[in-house]
Order: C-alpha cells, then sequence, then structure tokens
C-alpha cells in the first residue's frame, strides 16, 4: 500500500511503479529487477496507461491490466463479425449465458490505436447485456455493457484469460477488509504520521490474513472478515485455567458461536463452560 496526497490522479503511472516495485520485492524467490513470466500482474483500468505497461514490459513479466476503450468503439464494434465472439466464463468456470469475448487487437492497430503500447499486447472485449435494474451508460453499444483488458500473454482461450483477469476483483475484497481494519479514516494530523497508520494497518491485515490461513484454515471462520472475526473470536470471552498439568480453556456459554470440540462432551471437566464473564 502507498499513502498518496488527496490530489494525486488515479492513473499516475510512478505510483503504480513504485507500488509494483515494492511488492516483487517481498516475492521469495523472484529477482525483482528481472522476474519474467512466473510473475503476473493485475490491475483495474487505472494501470493501463503506456508509461506502466512500458514498465512491466522491460521487467519481461506478464500483464493483465483493465483497458479503455476508444470513442470510436461503435464503429470498430460493427466491424466485428457475430461469427467471431465466444462465450464467456463465469466464476465457477460454467459458460455465463449473455456475455460474448472477442479479440480486436487487429482492429485497434489497423485505426493506429495503438502507438506507444508494448508489442505483442492484445486487447480483448467483453460484451454482456446490463443487469435488470442497472442504469445505461453513452458508451453501451447496441444495449451491451463493453468492457476491455490488455495482456500480453500469448497463450489461453479468451475466455481462460477474461476469467483470470476479472479474478483481480480479490483485491476489492482486501479493500474492503483494509477498510474495516482501520483505512476507513485516516486518523492523525501530518500525512508522515498516517503513514505510521497505514504501516499499522499493513501489519494487522497480514495477522489477521497469516491467522485465517494457518490457524482456523479447516473452519468457517477461514473466510470471515473483520467485523465478525471481532465479536466472535478476538472478542471471545473466555479464560485459561490450569488444572491436573492441563491447559483448559473456560469459554463464557453466551458467547456468539461458542462450540464445542473434541476430545470431551459439552459438561466434560476438559470442556466445562464458566458462566461468568472473564477476559481473554
Amino acid at each position: 500500500m502507498l499513502l498518496r496526497k488527496g490530489n494525486a490522479g488515479s492513473n499516475t503511472a510512478a505510483d503504480h511503479i513504485t507500488v509494483a516495485r515494492t511488492a516483487l520485492k517481498a516475492l521469495p524467490g523472484v529477482d525483482a529487477s528481472r522476474p519474467g513470466k512466473k510473475v503476473l500482474v493485475r490491475t483495474d483500468g487505472a494501470g493501463g496507461t503506456h508509461g506502466f505497461l512500458d514498465w512491466l514490459h522491460a521487467r519481461g513479466v506478464q500483464y493483465s491490466v483493465g483497458f479503455t476503450l476508444p470513442a470510436t468503439m461503435p464503429e470498430l464494434y460493427a466491424l466485428v463479425p457475430e461469427s467471431c465472439w465466444q462465450a464467456a466464463l463465469d466464476a465457477d468456470g460454467d459458460i455465463r449465458e449473455g456475455a460474448a469475448l472477442v479479440e480486436i487487437t487487429d482492429l485497434l492497430a489497423g485505426a493506429g490505436l495503438l502507438k506507444g503500447y508494448p508489442p505483442r499486447m492484445r486487447v480483448i472485449v467483453r460484451r454482456e447485456r446490463p443487469h435488470p435494474g442497472a442504469q445505461l451508460r453513452f458508451d453501451d453499444v447496441d444495449g451491451y455493457r463493453l468492457t476491455a483488458f490488455a495482456t500480453n500473454t500469448a497463450r489461453g482461450q479468451l475466455a481462460e484469460l477474461e476469467l483470470r483477469h476479472r479474478r483481480r476483483a480479490r483485491c476489492e475484497d482486501r479493500i474492503r477488509i483494509a477498510k474495516d481494519t482501520g483505512l476507513a479514516n485516516l486518523p492523525l494530523q501530518g500525512f508522515d504520521q498516517n503513514r505510521v497508520w497505514l504501516v499499522i494497518v499493513q501489519l494487522a491485515l497480514d495477522l489477521t490474513a497469516w491467522t485465517q490461513l494457518i490457524a482456523l484454515h479447516d473452519t468457517d471462520a477461514r473466510r470471515w472478515e473483520p467485523k465478525r472475526l471481532r465479536l466472535r473470536v478476538f472478542s471471545i470471552a473466555a479464560t485459561l485455567a490450569r488444572r491436573g498439568r492441563r491447559l483448559l480453556l473456560h469459554i463464557k456459554t453466551t458467547a456468539p458461536g461458542r462450540t464445542w470440540s473434541s476430545p470431551g462432551t459439552p459438561g466434560s471437566p476438559r470442556h466445562r463452560p464458566d458462566p461468568r464473564p472473564a477476559r481473554a
């Protein structure tokens, strides 16, 4: 994460490069200066800039970034034969009804719209009817919502490449979790002070993520978000007791989500609930 000033632009290539370089340095066993094709970088449309794409191309990584369609897209759309559209996939890998894909790299290149972009870059467009109740946009074409992404991956079906790109939505989940962990507001006065706050929030995010991955991997809590974790795990009323060279955990009987764990049965000395409120 990078704390930026309030007037920072969303398509600032220098900021994307800073974050990407820091992330590459954090990857074990990866040369940050030349990571190669084994690393895939995914961004939304803000990362589809000449400067950032050139930087990714120079590092030899694979990328899949959002691409802003030109204003002449209705004319280009009319040039695509209907037989060229391929079915898209949903999150489960099944065919998604009403959604289709096509590659328009040659059309954009023929119109001179890919000048300055890295070589071997492909542009793939997705069309889909807006869901019921969605407000139509001025850039919708023939009632379809058109979105696109750019990638330098040469192999793979269009549906697989597009599904791989859409799975970067996990990042949006992490942004929501970060806001629930303390990034909804920056509480301090100075910019440098809030940078420290950002680091504290990142440490909390890392601790939570590793706790769920290692300690809660075989429970429903593996997928819980911060609000539920605080209610049912982090602030649960419980106390530790030592008895007969054993370490016992007494959980308040009214604690949300309290469950019994084996060995032992409810009410046994090993799992005897403590009706008194106690601190964890």
